[in-house]
């Protein structure tokens, strides 16, 4: 069979003071990888929680039609029964379950009303040999890695008789290896007949895989574009942002970067739990003020664990060494004293460490420094508004007011939010950590505005990026970890990517022993 699996019509969507859909229309051709792109907030996830039932049939104005049939999906498991499978970018696993009992949750292998164990594990074998998931079908999914677990999720969209496939920021937390992996495994689901839809700010993988290219912006349909050689990521990214995006990183007037202020000497870690293991071993920074910091290293080589070791030693044990501010010694043993000694640290992952997704932009906003917005130990609800507010205006956050949940953000909105959180602490030194992980280019670039900002105001910056072409186009001087040691520095004027990479494996003899 030939022409669309999947056409959705005229989709609109509104939430209160938002339409997050406009007359949106999108075409799925049997078969094929459709790439859907746009920046956070353009309608991406709305479309696709419409098309899975997340929002149900009533919900929205529009057709659902597959494979020449009107749909109305009242709920997920409706649209699972038509055959689409949605993976969402935080998987839904039960970490103390097996893959096995995961692949078959709430669609089990059963004979006269109990579970057959034997026939499970058999099905799950078949279903992780054809995605390439070499493991025992008992193995707990807690001691897989991120790539191992995403290749779970697929099994279990397989397990369902998946027909039209969509991922959501598949490889947002993957590292190269594991993103290599999954993408060839689009590649093989649709010469199986599989039909995806892949939702990515990775556009270099979105023209890889994809066959077809649909721009969603400001909840509209901008264009569908054949991929080819003809079709480029600026190409891509005008569609997206409405402009050419000349630079991808904000032109920076001279940097005026003063003397070294921040200081980290013979800093060690141990692992939490395996005792005698270091993760950092005896490891040297300097910052200096005006300075954006660059830190570079592979999976494990220990980057989130030195910086969350000095934030107030929020990772490992028995740490030793010493943190230096203005030249003298400062004490980081918690968070507290962290946050009093002018530090602040902006986690990798937001929703989990950065927010409580649940309360208010304005609460979300002023939560590390409530004491700036209270008045004998109690919140003085008008300063409380007024600094967030000054906060969402300087930030530029796209919200309606600061008293919308900060969960219904976009990941660019979101971020902003974290920011702008630690900016309320008037810290001296940022550390960031993976500050555009997840987010898009029109996004990222307003994240750099923001960092290239406080680096001019004097305050210290510390970038943690894995992706290189970020560190090298952001910072004025870049280092690299290896197995838990500094390798070395780099001005940015005489880094490229190839000698950053030989610090980063440096000692590593090609492989990398994970460091948490």
């Amino acid at each position: 069979m030939t022409g669309h699996i999947l056409e959705m019509r005229a989709i609109t969507m509104e939430f209160p003071g938002v339409k997050a859909l406009d007359e949106v229309d999108f075409a799925v051709a049997r078969g094929e990888i459709h790439a859907l792109v746009g920046e956070n907030g353009a309608g991406k996830s709305t479309l696709m929680k419409v098309l899975s039932g997340v929002y149900p049939h009533g919900a929205y104005s529009g057709r659902i039609v597959m494979d020449g049939d009107e749909m109305a999906f009242k709920d997920i498991r409706h649209s699972e029964d038509a055959g689409i499978a949605i993976i969402h970018q935080e998987l839904a696993l039960v970490p103390q379950l097996s893959i096995a009992e995961n692949i078959f949750l709430g669609n089990e292998r059963s004979q006269v009303g109990f579970v057959d164990w034997q026939e499970t594990n058999r099905q799950a074998m078949l279903l992780m040999e054809r995605v390439g998931l070499i493991e025992d079908p008992e193995t707990l999914v807690a001691t897989l890695g991120v790539g191992k677990q995403q290749l779970v999720e697929i099994a279990k969209a397989m397990a369902k008789q998946v027909r039209l496939l969509l991922l959501d920021e598949p490889t947002a937390a993957l590292n190269e290896t594991d993103s290599a992996s999954l993408l060839a495994l689009l590649k093989e689901l649709r010469e199986q007949g599989i039909t995806s839809i892949l939702i990515s700010h990775k556009l270099n993988e979105v023209l890889e895989v994809a066959d077809t290219i649909t721009v969603l912006r400001d909840g509209h349909t901008i264009e569908t574009l054949t991929a080819g050689v003809e079709i480029t990521e600026d190409r891509i990214i005008k569609g997206m942002v409405g402009r050419d995006l000349d630079h991808r990183f904000p032109p920076r007037p001279a940097p005026e970067i003063g003397e070294v202020f921040f200081e980290i000497e013979d800093w060690t870690v141990d692992h939490p739990t395996a005792a005698g293991r270091e993760v950092v071993r005896k490891a040297n920074l300097k910052v200096r003020r005006g300075e954006i910091v660059g830190l570079a290293g592979l999976m494990g080589a220990g980057r989130t664990e030195l910086a969350m070791s000095v934030f107030g030693r929020s990772y490992g044990r028995n740490i030793r060494g010493t943190v230096r501010k203005d030249g003298a010694p400062i004490r980081v043993s918690t968070v507290q004293d962290a946050i009093a000694a002018g530090l602040a640290y902006v986690s990798e992952d937001r929703k989990q460490y950065g927010l409580i997704l649940d309360e208010d932009i304005r609460r979300n906003l002023t939560l590390a420094n409530l004491g700036a917005v209270s008045k004998y130990s109690v919140i003085d609800m008008h300063a409380e508004v007024a600094a967030a507010e000054a906060l969402r205006t300087q930030l530029t956050v796209k919200a309606p007011s600061v008293f919308g949940k900060v969960g219904t953000l976009s990941g660019g909105n979101q971020q902003k939010v974290v920011l702008g959180k630690w900016i309320f602490t008037e810290p001296d030194l940022l550390i960031l950590d993976e500050p555009t992980r997840g987010i898009d280019v029109g996004a990222k670039y307003e994240i750099y505005l923001i960092i290239q900002r406080l680096a001019a105001e004097g305050k210290g910056v510390l970038v943690i990026s894995s992706e290189l072409p970020e560190l090298l186009g952001l910072c004025d001087r870049v280092y690299a970890m290896s197995q838990g040691r500094i390798t070395g520095e780099l001005p940015a004027a005489e880094a490229t990517q190839e000698t950053i990479m030989r610090l980063m494996t440096r000692g590593a003899a090609g492989s990398e022993e994970p460091a948490a």
